[in-house]
């Protein structure tokens, strides 16, 4: 384990799942992850009840949480990751494809989660069995239907409202050029947290990636905690997270827009 602490940032270099269970119940009022997902196929007999398990815990303990996802490996020889994703290969001669990391996170993981934090908003939530949610919240992308990555990423919220659509041009500049495969802009993370964080929230990600969501938190004054457990991601991520805590903050972001009496 490695821990970096940059400005209100503490970014850990471990495995989440392992991290979460040492945290206390409900450390963190917001929680934004991305996790991968693998092939999203289904469950064999083994997962299903394990998930299972794990849901009946839960309501046991009188969280109305029910969760589970598709979580095993997929089978390898189907997938590549596209052609696009061989541009992000890693230092050190890791594999230039995403099979290296792309696997769903056990089931144990979402337990962690909803336990350690009380809202989540989470990228991909269409690949796992989460409960029904009013308000999902969609990022359509700039890019032509020839294009071999997806118009727009989906993602589940616990978080009470209407149902959100953001558009963005996928991450990539210049002056901050992408290097994961699912990097994420921080004009995407800044708007979550302008409609769903207040002043003083502490913001956890479970899978920091390239880092855009510290970056986020850097520019707007949010407290975060950010777990990767990719090595090489981790030191790219803390890079530009140094960068961001250097730029002087000029004026105030928006807040989150909803209520107490909502929530």
């Amino acid at each position: 384990m490695r821990v970096e602490h940059i400005g209100d940032a503490t970014c850990i270099l471990a495995d989440c799942t392992d991290i979460m269970r040492e945290m206390p119940d409900k450390a963190f009022e917001l929680a934004i992850v991305d996790p991968p997902y693998g092939d999203g196929g289904g469950l064999g007999k083994q997962e299903e009840e394990q998930v299972r398990r794990i849901v009946r815990q839960v309501q046991h303990r009188g969280v109305n949480h029910a969760y589970g996802g598709r979580f095993e490996r997929y089978a390898p020889p189907t997938r590549t990751g596209g052609t696009w994703a061989t541009k992000y290969q890693t230092e050190g001669g890791c594999p230039s494809d995403i099979r290296h990391w792309d696997f769903a996170p056990p089931p144990e993981y979402f337990e962690e989660l909803f336990r350690v934090s009380r809202f989540q908003i989470i990228w991909g939530g269409n690949y796992f069995s989460l409960p029904p949610s009013r308000n999902f919240i969609v990022w359509k992308k700039y890019i032509p239907e020839t294009f071999s990555m997806a118009m727009a990423e989906y993602a589940w919220t616990n978080i009470p409202g209407n149902a959100k659509v953001f558009e963005c041009a996928p991450q990539g500049t210049v002056n901050d050029p992408r290097f994961h495969p699912t990097q994420k802009p921080v004009a995407l993370y800044k708007w979550l947290l302008g409609l769903y964080a207040k002043e003083g929230d502490k913001i956890l990600d479970t899978h920091m990636g390239s880092g855009s969501s510290v970056v986020a938190c850097a520019d707007m004054g949010y407290p975060i905690t950010a777990i990767e457990i990719n090595e090489d991601y981790f030191t790219k991520a803390c890079k530009r997270i140094e960068i961001a805590y250097r730029q002087p903050r000029l004026f105030d972001e928006p807040r989150a827009t909803y209520t107490q009496g909502e929530l």
